[in-house]
């Protein structure tokens, strides 16, 4: 009986045993794989992950245009460079991993700079802008007359558009009032030298002179230290002027587009003229006249009517990229 009992209690303390190492055996499996989950989870998170890394690397090769050297032309002379665009990886990358995955990536991009510079190219003058940018440039020059200045700032500010003003020194020294105001519109203010001469008649140190007096002015009364233009008075000027603006820190700048608004063209006339011939990179050449002030809405309209923006001289040969404008620049 004795025998009996202690043959039970044995099979019952191996059941047990056998119970617990089952058991134990249970959790083990449970726990790796528990352990197992998470990193076939990681596994199939980082194998997206470089996937989408390399859809992104893949797609930024085929988006990416190449950077345009500024040159100098046989004819239109020194041609400013047009930065290029590609696609920022990295930040693309981080902003599209946050995104739903049902969603498209956006893209995010920056500017290759040109490695060719305008300023690099050496003392030639500048007709147009690089016929890559959608953009116009408005070059008014001002040596006589103020009627039509305001009407032409009243258009400029309804339009949301800026201009560069090529200031005669003299002129400016005596309408410091009127230059402020058009300062205060966010235009740009340039030199036009200060008698409104002909520079190529002018020996080395009077052209220099004509230069330096109108930048004075722009400095001490306007505060305008950073200029960087010069467009010669009736477009006038040889090699020496070229140089000798250069010495004073300013490129030449002249026109591709004349209005001819001082032979008091009609309004209408001066629109479809720049609707016939104006292009990326044009540079418009136009004074504070009665033919130019009706003109200017049309002109910006014409202007905006073939997907380009129009603005100051420094912002159309500014190697910056912009894309394609339709309606109001914003400032």
């Amino acid at each position: 009986m004795n025998r009996k009992k202690a043959l039970a209690a044995l099979l019952g303390a191996a059941l047990v045993l056998a119970v617990y190492e089952l058991h134990d055996g249970t959790a083990a499996l449970v726990e790796a794989l528990k352990r197992k989950v998470p990193q076939e989870q990681a596994m199939r998170a980082e194998a997206s992950a470089a996937s989408l890394y390399e859809q992104i690397q893949a797609e930024a090769g085929k988006r990416r245009v190449a950077p345009i050297d500024a040159r100098v032309d046989r004819v239109w002379k020194a041609i400013p460079g047009y930065n290029g665009l590609e696609v920022d990886i990295e930040r693309t990358y981080r902003l599209a991993a946050q995104r739903p995955p049902q969603e498209p990536i956006t893209y995010l991009y920056r500017e290759i700079p040109a490695k060719i510079t305008l300023e690099s190219l050496g003392a030639y003058p500048v007709y147009r802008g690089n016929p890559a940018k959608p953009m116009v440039g408005l070059m008014i020059n001002v040596a006589w007359g103020n009627a039509y200045v305001e009407p032409m700032l009243q258009v400029l500010r309804d339009e949301g558009v800026r201009a560069t003003f090529f200031f005669d020194g003299s002129w400016l020294a005596k309408n410091p009032e009127l230059g402020k105001r058009i300062q205060a519109g966010g235009h740009e203010l340039s030199n036009h030298a200060y008698t409104h001469p002909a520079m190529s008649r002018l020996d080395r140190s009077s052209a220099r002179s004509q230069i330096t007096r109108t930048e004075d002015v722009l400095k001490q009364t306007f505060g305008e230290t950073n200029n960087r233009w010069f467009a010669p008075p009736s477009g006038d000027y040889n090699q020496q002027t070229v140089e000798v603006a250069r010495e004073s820190g300013l490129q030449t700048v002249l026109w591709t587009l004349d209005t001819v608004d001082w032979q008091n063209p009609s309004a209408v006339s001066v629109v479809e003229k720049i609707e016939r011939r104006v292009e990326a990179g044009t540079l418009i050449l136009m004074h504070p006249t009665k033919a130019s002030s009706g003109a200017l809405r049309g002109m910006i309209a014409a202007i905006r009517e073939k997907g380009l923006a129009p603005g100051s001289v420094g912002e159309t040969l500014s190697p910056e990229r912009i894309d394609p404008v339709e309606g109001k620049l914003q400032f």
